[in-house]
């Protein structure tokens, strides 16, 4: 076993609840004021100039203004982060083609601010581990006088001790409709295995198949999207149907589909590292998507096509990574993001770089060494060769076929979790 510090996020309840839920409450409308006030900048700046002002911007427009104060300001400056966050999102989904995205909206309910989350960072916060004690700072704006503060006492599961974490990084004031609780954001030593092995796999994450997976020893796998296509479909008529989208019903079928694309997520990202352990895998190579988004040729936004687009941005790529990493780090299995560039034109046996080759989605075939291979698995043993060159022996058993004939693993929505889809018989 190994050592290493990683990130974790615990979960405590509150025990003088009744003492301190009024002073969180502030804190938590006045975050929902100040994001009001940033959402009415944000728009003001982008009818006047067409332009979306970053969370730097936002914070030097509205240092001075009186909701800023209610706030210690780290607290502050991440209720404005989160705005420029969620505009940024928008904005890049109506520029691919999503006309269903709507701009983040005004935290409000007709004369009522619901109570949101409130960030306390290093400087806002202090924990008393030996006394379960966690003192939160306010905001000038709600302090009687200058060394005014909350004082929480937390309860956390009984096999979680914050005196032995190697730091606490966050607190969070999360309202869940009914009281408050905490989220600590921990820095914490933990045991890894041993990597399982030295091999590699590619991984290549598509809007078709959401992963394809090259194994260094020649054999393949997919993962089509079809039980999350067949969600957003199911989930967008019915919320179509409700009166409001904004209604209580519309909000239940928004969470139940966000918890049913999280545990797919999970289920999927823990079945790859088993498999991995099982294929003795050390490394796993993924694409790096964050440029997914831009065409390289003009600069501007790579269209993918009316559905390809919709697809594309209803996807969380970045929370699918970290849930792997996370994952297959227990496990001593290294996860590396390589570029992406070139992977879906070239030819993983020869080389051979040309558009042409890729003839239907998913479908491959070289004109230099007339290699067929499945279009997804060829761009991920692509990926796979740029951390593990391949040997003598893989170019050898590129003769089985495995290229074009990966195995396939579907999702069951009856069991939660992946399967072998049955081989067809003559």
């Amino acid at each position: 076993m190994a050592k290493q510090v990683v990130t974790r996020t615990y979960t405590a309840s509150i025990r003088n609840q009744q003492q301190v839920q009024d002073d969180l409450d502030a804190l938590g409308f006045s975050a929902s004021k100040l994001w009001n006030v940033g959402r009415w900048v944000c728009d003001r700046v982008w009818s006047e100039i067409g332009h979306i002002p970053g969370h730097n911007e936002l914070t030097s427009y509205l240092k001075s203004h009186e909701r800023y104060d209610d706030l210690h300001s780290q607290s502050s400056q991440r209720v404005l982060q989160e705005l420029a966050e969620a505009f940024n999102g928008w904005y890049g989904k109506r520029r691919n083609g999503d006309t269903r995205a709507n701009p983040p909206k005004y935290r409000k309910h007709g004369d009522d601010h619901p109570r949101s989350t409130v960030t306390f960072k290093n400087k806002g916060f202090k924990v008393d581990t030996t006394y379960n004690r966690v003192r939160l700072s306010k905001g000038s704006n709600l302090k009687d006088y200058w060394s005014d503060f909350i004082l929480c006492e937390y309860q956390t599961r009984p096999d979680v001790d914050l005196s032995t974490v190697e730091s606490v990084q966050q607190v969070r004031a999360v309202w869940t409709g009914d009281e408050w609780e905490f989220h600590f954001v921990c820095k914490v030593e933990i045991d890894v295995s041993e990597a399982p092995g030295e091999k590699t796999v590619g991984v290549d994450l598509g809007i078709n198949n959401f992963a394809a997976f090259a194994y260094e020893d020649g054999h393949s796998e997919l993962y089509p999207l079809n039980c999350l296509k067949q969600d957003d479909y199911y989930f967008s008529k019915r919320i179509a149907r409700c009166d409001d989208s904004d209604s209580e019903q519309a909000t239940r079928l928004n969470q139940m589909k966000s918890g049913r694309r999280t545990h797919y997520f999970h289920t999927l990202s823990k079945h790859i590292v088993q498999r991995c352990v099982d294929e003795a895998v050390g490394t796993i190579v993924v694409g790096d998507l964050s440029g997914i988004r831009e065409d390289e040729e003009n600069g501007g936004a790579k269209n993918w096509g009316k559905h390809g687009n919709l697809d594309l941005h209803s996807w969380a790529f970045d929370r699918f990574t970290d849930l792997l990493e996370y994952k297959a780090q227990m496990e001593g299995i290294t996860v590396e993001e390589v570029s992406e560039r070139d992977t879906s034109k070239s030819c993983s046996c020869c080389g051979r770089k040309r558009d042409a080759n890729r003839v239907e989605r998913g479908l491959y075939v070289c004109d230099e060494c007339d290699t067929v291979a499945n279009a997804d698995v060829n761009a991920a043993e692509n990926i796979r060769q740029k951390v593990s060159p391949s040997s003598l022996s893989l170019s050898v058993n590129r003769s089985n076929g495995w290229l074009a004939q990966p195995s396939v693993y579907l999702f069951d929505s009856e069991s939660g979790c992946f399967a072998p889809r049955e081989q067809a018989t003559s």
